[in-house]
C-alpha cells in the first residue's frame, strides 16, 4: 500500500476539530477515545503501542465488532453457526470470548476454504471463510489497531481503507488528468493475498505494536489453516485469507 513520512498534526480545537480527528484516523468511538487519538497524532514514545488487548476484549470493542459481523451477514464456517443463529445467544457468547481473550486461551478455528470465480478470466480463486465468532474476534482487533496503521498510509492510496474506495480514487484519477497527467499504469500482483510471508508481516506488525497478545492473537489468525471438503485440514504456512474481516488491513499492512 505505501507508507510516507508525517509530522505530528497539531489537534484542532472545537467540535469541528474532533469530529475531523476521528474521521482522519477511521477510528470507532467507543473503542478509541479521543485521548489515544491526540496521542497517536503527536506521537508516542517508540512509536510503538502497549497495553492493546484489554481494548479488543472490551464490552463496546466486541458489541460493535458483532454489529458489523451482524450488518454484512455472509455464510457460516466450518461449525455451521450462521450469524442468525449466534444472534439468539449473542450476550452469552461474546461473554465467552471476552474471557477467553483475556485469559489469553483464545484459538481461531480453521476457515472454511470455497472456490469462487474471478471475475475476468474465468478462473477460480480461494475464499476462506472464518467462523462467526471469529469474524467478530478479528473486526475488534482490526479496530483496535487499524488507526495506528491508517496513519502511516500514503495519501494516494485508495485500497481497503476506511472511508476510502473506487468512487474516491476515480475523483483523484479525475483531478490529475485536468492537470495534464496523460498515462495510467495497471500493476497486479498474481495472488498476493496468498503469498504473503507470516514472518515478514509479523515483524512488520510488530514495528507498531508492543503487545505481546495481540500480536500473538493476529499470528494464531494467520496459522489457523483451512478445511476444503474432500481434503480436510492444511496448514497455512504463508498468506492471509481473503474472506477474514482483518485480511485486508494485514495484507496493505505489510
Amino acid at each position: 500500500m505505501g507508507s510516507e513520512e508525517r509530522s505530528p498534526i497539531v489537534p484542532e480545537k472545537g467540535k469541528q476539530g474532533e469530529e475531523a480527528l476521528w474521521q482522519r484516523h477511521g477510528a470507532e468511538r467507543g473503542v478509541w477515545s479521543e485521548r489515544m487519538l491526540e496521542a497517536l497524532e503527536t506521537g508516542i514514545k517508540g512509536n510503538r503501542w502497549f497495553s492493546l488487548i484489554d481494548k479488543v476484549y472490551a464490552d463496546r470493542t466486541l458489541e460493535l465488532a458483532w454489529e458489523k459481523v451482524r450488518a454484512n451477514a455472509g455464510s457460516c464456517g466450518i461449525d455451521r453457526v450462521t450469524v442468525a443463529l449466534f444472534g439468539k445467544d449473542s450476550k452469552s457468547r461474546l461473554l465467552a470470548v471476552k474471557e477467553q481473550l483475556r485469559k489469553g486461551e483464545y484459538q481461531p478455528r480453521p476457515a472454511k476454504r470455497v472456490w469462487i470465480p474471478k471475475a475476468g478470466n474465468g478462473q477460480m480463486r480461494p475464499l476462506g471463510i472464518p467462523i462467526v465468532k471469529d469474524r467478530i474476534v478479528e473486526a475488534a482487533v482490526k479496530m483496535v489497531i487499524e488507526p495506528i496503521f491508517e496513519r502511516e498510509f500514503a495519501s494516494q492510496s485508495y485500497g481497503f481503507r476506511p472511508g476510502r474506495g473506487c468512487k474516491e480514487a476515480l475523483r483523484q484519477v479525475e483531478g490529475l488528468l485536468k492537470s495534464g497527467y496523460t498515462h495510467v499504469l495497471d500493476v497486479d500482483i498474481k495472488g498476493y493475498f496468498d503469498s504473503i510471508p507470516h514472518e515478514k508481516l509479523m515483524a512488520r506488525t510488530g514495528e507498531r505494536i508492543a503487545d505481546g497478545r495481540v500480536l500473538k492473537l493476529i499470528e494464531s489468525m494467520l496459522k489457523r489453516g483451512v478445511l476444503e471438503e474432500m481434503k480436510g485440514w492444511q496448514p497455512s504456512e504463508k498468506g492471509t485469507p481473503q474472506g477474514g474481516v482483518i485480511s485486508p488491513l494485514l495484507a496493505t499492512s505489510i
